[in-house]
């Protein structure tokens, strides 16, 4: 069994910065598997935002390319999203999940609101 948790979101005004974790829990170490963050805006579908994979590489939707980061620390078993010049768009739901022995699993995920 595989617990994700969420956290790091928030009110920020648009241009400002906000990180969020993802903690991950259930097995000794994730450092072998693909995490990634997805967000749902409110009345819209949930959409990739961004992933990393085993050796750290990243990749990000058009959106939020340039602006967003993704990090991990295997010690801590947990994913960083870095979001930087946040603006309305970014609004919404952020989740994170990971692919664990066929199973997806997904957090509850944290509130980020971006005020204009």
């Amino acid at each position: 069994q595989v617990q994700l948790v969420e956290s790091g979101g928030g009110l920020v005004q648009a241009g400002g910065s906000l990180r969020l974790s993802c903690a991950a829990s259930g097995r000794a170490s994730f450092s072998t598997y693909t995490m990634a963050w997805y967000r749902q805006a409110p009345g819209k579908q949930r959409d990739y935002v961004g992933v990393i994979d085993t050796i750290g590489g990243t990749h990000f939707a058009d959106a939020v390319q340039g602006r967003f980061t993704i990090s991990r620390d295997t010690v801590k078993n947990t994913m960083y999203l870095q979001m930087n010049n946040l603006n309305p768009d970014d609004t919404g739901i952020y989740y994170c999940n990971i692919a664990f022995n066929s199973v997806l699993y997904w957090g509850q995920g944290t509130q980020v609101t971006v005020s204009s």
